[in-house]
């Protein structure tokens, strides 16, 4: 996959500093994430094709998916931007706004949104696996690869990155000790557990049950349910995305 990334922010980042947040993810998408996951992608440098009345527009496509870097922290800024002006076209938006409030790097973000963009391009992949609080009944996990452990960075050339989850995170088998995220965090002496969240995280799920999409995380993580109220809030996201193409369920 060719994600063609596109610098709207309006000067804040030079495209020499998108250069470099590009390399250091392509450097962590071909090392780190495809030998695990078997698949990948690759982050290119665009400009703007044609001079546009919207922000997003079609005319940019010049790759397997778009990944704008916007000067914002909603969608409302990006004069009617919607999923479906690219007829099925994958799309992601990196919003400066966003990271400053949660007084993340960009560049965790950009690293956040292009590994689930290369792993879930559509946003409707889900996962079987059981209930966060009714462990016995099985629901249906979004297929989102940073979520779980959205806070968890690492460098590559001095660049932070997120930390993502592995493929035996996807899986039912109660393991013990297992490797289920790229940095294998302790949390009080114990490793992530499968369709589990680190401090920080949540998840998200449709629960067949009641026919709607719902959000886990541990009920005493502060950060996680702010983090969550904001993006939601200002519907941001991959979860947001998802809802708006299942009808806001």
């Amino acid at each position: 996959m060719i994600v063609s990334v596109i610098n709207l922010s309006n000067g804040r980042l030079s495209d020499a500093e998108v250069h470099d947040a590009i390399r250091a993810v392509n450097r962590q998408v071909s090392e780190d994430f495809a030998p695990y996951w078997g698949f990948g992608g690759t982050l290119r440098l665009e400009g703007r094709a044609k001079r546009a009345k919207r922000i997003v527009s079609q005319s940019d496509m010049r790759g397997d998916a778009v990944l704008y870097i916007w000067d914002g922290e909603d969608e409302g800024g990006a004069e009617g931007y919607h999923d479906l002006a690219f007829r099925g076209i994958p799309y992601g938006i990196v919003f400066l706004g966003v990271s400053d409030k949660l007084d993340e790097s960009w560049t965790v973000t950009l690293s956040h949104e292009a590994l689930e963009l290369i792993a879930n391009p559509e946003a409707n992949l889900l996962v079987r696996g059981p209930h966060p609080n009714q462990p016995r009944r099985q629901v249906f996990f979004w297929f989102e690869m940073c979520d779980a452990v959205q806070t968890e960075t690492y460098n590559i050339d001095s660049i932070p990155v997120s930390n993502f989850l592995l493929p035996l995170y996807f899986t039912s088998s109660n393991e013990r000790d297992g490797r289920n995220d790229f940095l294998g965090i302790q949390t009080r002496g114990k490793t992530l557990p499968s369709f589990g969240v680190n401090p920080a995280g949540y998840v998200g799920f449709f629960d067949p049950k009641t026919g709607k999409d719902h959000d886990f995380y541990a009920e005493d993580d502060d950060i996680a349910r702010k983090r969550l109220q904001l993006k939601r809030r200002l519907g941001t996201g991959r979860g947001s995305l998802r809802r708006r193409r299942t009808g806001g369920r």
